[in-house]
């Protein structure tokens, strides 16, 4: 018999749907981390990743482009272009660069909460 496992996840209340721009990004504070939340209203779908940017080392991930490559939702730094795979945080500029956080996020009717501490890479949809 396998053993059960708790999902740890605490949930906190990021903003509310409105307060994030369709097809765009902002920056939620959560006690000393920046993250970066997504919306991708052409598909209905949110995203929220470490808002640091592994190679510059700014805050600066929100203000990224976000797009998909082979169907794999990303967002690509503002700064040198290095996309990264909001599913689980891959580089997909290069297999040898470093990779980024990704939370969880769930809607509660028009109410956006990220999930930290738990099981990270997972993605609700709206």
């Amino acid at each position: 018999m396998s053993p059960i496992t708790k999902d740890k996840t605490n949930w906190f209340f990021a903003c509310k749907v409105e307060d994030v721009p369709a097809n765009g990004g902002v920056c939620i504070k959560y006690k000393d981390e920046q993250i970066a939340l997504f919306h991708f209203a052409r598909r209905g779908e949110w995203y929220a990743s470490q808002n640091l940017c592994p190679h510059r080392r700014q805050m600066a991930l929100s203000r990224g482009m976000i797009g998909t490559q082979q169907a794999e939702p990303k967002v690509a730094c503002p700064f040198h272009k290095k996309t990264f795979s909001l599913t689980d945080g891959r580089c997909l500029s290069d297999e040898h660069e470093c990779a980024i956080k990704v939370f969880p996020v769930k809607l509660e009717e028009d109410r956006v909460y990220i999930g930290v501490g738990g099981k990270e890479g997972s993605v609700v949809t709206a």
